[in-house]
């Protein structure tokens, strides 16, 4: 079983979120009903777009924290399965 996941939701104004989480199935409950963030609260509904299991939560954060540096279209690209 996966220690943590990073993942991208994409949001009702096409928008890409990207977090991590150590329980995937209850992190993203918490976002379609508008409790886990604000931004993706303001942007429902807001659906799961990708998500790579990770070894450890320090693994899950230097991951989280790539993919935001990333321009949309690179993460588009992750998003269809590419390296991004």
């Amino acid at each position: 079983m996966a220690e943590a996941w990073v993942y991208m939701l994409r949001c009702a104004d096409g928008s890409l979120y990207t977090g991590w989480t150590i329980d995937m199935e209850r992190r993203l409950a918490r976002h379609q009903a508008g409790t886990a963030s604000r931004y993706t609260a303001s942007r429902l509904p807001v659906r799961l777009a990708w998500s790579r299991e990770m070894p450890d939560r320090s693994a899950a954060r230097r991951e989280e924290a790539r993919i935001k540096q990333l321009g949309r279209a690179e993460k588009l690209i992750l998003i269809a399965g590419g390296s991004g």
